[in-house]
């Protein structure tokens, strides 16, 4: 009983809590309640308290409060995430894991070794935890553990039986501090160690920057962190924004992140004064953003690409872009994701992120796609590009109609070709990565410009055979500029880091390439509605 009636206190002064810290952490947040409802919220609450002390004194197992009440990590589950989820999809309870992480992902960096790892099946289908990526320049990096590197011990204990994120935990640790990882690698004998010194670990927003063609940049924003204005500025100064001709602003699969950082992107590229976006609820006053440093050597025309995994953030620096005529958008339409979360922290190291708002693009359109007739599940992942509000009909500056109601919709509607059924089967079976791994155990090194001959790609053919992938010569040759390309992608990014990899994806992408065609329609978009915005003030 003493556990029951410390569940209840914490979700009593929890109610209470996240009450009071609306007014501080909050967007304008007003948090009031009459008699009623006051009595409303009581009954609940007594009700709450009944069906647990049931479930705690007849369950034909022993009860786990905390399970019960929060439920296991990561999971959704427990009485205060499924209260949460009867409400949308964004609004979330967070466990001192998960809001640890968010944290991290909101500051941009953490301390660690700094390298992606991930779960790969191993013999007879045993997971095993490899090294994905090393971040250049990171301490792993620098130490020379390598993409495919199977991690197989830590600080002198196996890995064995441990998952990737437990992995993860013991490579993360205080600055300064020494961590030892022991990696088997593909054509070395035996096992490799290494003793690494634990770093600062930036996550970089930017994770590419460089001029496609000469006077076009193309730059790549992975979401939006504490940092990403300030590296956006650094980026645009390498690749002298004083002298483009073009940008690609590429937010395909940017997840968004905080809306500060948005403003202030949007910021860069929008004349002074100009409304970036808006947002209001029920218990939530409007509140607008507008540009208050306003372009200063960007009078390139812009082309931004979004896909259905571009959201939130990214979605708002889409639409205060189109909306102002500053940037033709291409792709396909964003994901929808147009509800304000507030962050409370609570006790505990817990959290929680609750929708008290909508944002809105300049010109009034609802950033946020319908979501009340549709599973969680199919929200996220069977989203097709949903239709917008068809009679959600808003005007951009030089007055082309725009829809409001479902993300954004592209000025140009781009799909991506599907793979090839030779192509899927190369990427499905890990194929490329694979065979990084077994040729540079065996050549160890290659040139920056390699581009793989003849030589490779027998090679490549015979090393597929091994993995039960049979090539015909035909079937190479009709797919020979998708295998050479990912071949190249894959070992330079292996020996020269992922941002001469991302450079290689980048020049040979579908999107991109269609980007650059359409460069003069996006400065000619700008152009005519200076026009319209001057004729306008000239009445």
């Amino acid at each position: 009983m003493k556990q029951t009636r410390r569940l209840v206190w914490f979700v009593l002064s929890t109610v209470l809590l996240c009450a009071l810290l609306g007014g501080v952490y909050g967007q304008n947040v007003e948090a009031t309640a009459n008699g009623s409802e006051d009595s409303d919220v009581q009954g609940s609450l007594n009700a709450f308290t009944q069906i647990y002390q049931l479930v705690e004194q007849n369950y034909a197992d022993s009860v786990d409060p905390d399970k019960t009440i929060f439920g296991p990590p990561d999971t959704g589950l427990g009485a205060i995430p499924g209260m949460l989820r009867t409400l949308d999809p964004h609004s979330n309870f967070f466990g001192p894991e998960a809001y640890a992480r968010m944290r991290e992902d909101q500051e941009g960096k953490y301390f660690g070794v700094g390298m992606q790892i991930g779960p790969r099946p191993g013999k007879m289908g045993k997971l095993i935890t490899i090294v994905v990526q090393p971040m250049p320049g990171s301490p792993a990096f620098r130490a020379g553990l390598h993409p495919g590197d199977i991690i197989v011990g830590v600080d002198g204990k196996s890995t064995d039986g441990l998952n990737t994120t437990e992995i993860a935990t013991r490579l993360k640790g205080p600055r300064g501090t020494v961590v030892h990882i022991t990696v088997s690698r593909e054509g070395s004998d035996q096992p490799l160690d290494f003793t690494i010194t634990r770093d600062e670990i930036s996550r970089r927003s930017v994770d590419n920057a460089f001029l496609i063609r000469p006077g076009v940049a193309y730059i790549h924003l992975s979401g939006f962190n504490e940092t990403t204005n300030d590296e956006l500025n650094q980026a645009l100064r390498s690749v002298d924004e004083k002298d483009l001709q073009g940008l690609i602003l590429d937010l395909r699969g940017n997840p968004g992140g905080l809306l500060k950082e948005a403003v202030d992107v949007s910021d860069h590229f929008l004349e002074k004064n100009q409304l970036i976006v808006y947002h209001s609820g029920r218990r939530s006053r409007e509140q607008r953003y507008y540009a208050t440093t306003g372009e200063k050597d960007s009078e390139f025309p812009i082309i931004v690409l979004i896909n259905r995994y571009s959201a939130s953030a990214a979605e708002i620096v889409t639409g205060a872009l189109q909306d102002h005529d500053r940037a033709l958008v291409m792709g396909e339409p964003s994901f929808g994701k147009g509800l304000v979360q507030t962050v409370m922290p609570l006790s505990e190291h817990t959290g929680l992120a609750l929708t008290t708002a909508h944002y809105y693009t300049p010109s009034g359109r609802l950033i946020q796609r319908e979501y009340s007739d549709v599973s969680l599940y199919d929200y996220y992942y069977h989203y097709e590009g949903g239709a917008p509000r068809q009679t959600e009909v808003r005007l951009t500056d030089g007055g082309r109609e725009m829809y409001g109601g479902g993300g954004i919709t592209p000025d140009v509607k781009v799909t991506e070709p599907k793979l090839t059924p030779v192509e899927e089967r190369l990427v499905v079976h890990g194929a490329f990565f694979n065979f990084g791994k077994y040729y540079l155990g065996a050549h160890k090194t290659i040139p920056q410009d390699f581009v793989p001959g003849d030589d490779v790609l027998q090679e490549f053919k015979h090393f597929a055979e091994k993995e039960n992938i049979t090539l015909s010569d035909q079937e190479i040759k009709d797919n020979l500029t998708f295998i050479k390309n990912h071949i190249r992608s894959q070992l330079v990014g292996v020996i020269y880091g992922e941002n001469e990899a991302g450079k290689i994806s980048a020049e040979n992408d579908y999107l991109v390439q269609k980007a650059l065609e359409h460069l003069g329609q996006a400065k000619d978009l700008m152009a005519s509605s200076k026009r319209v915005v001057a004729s306008k003030e000239l009445k």
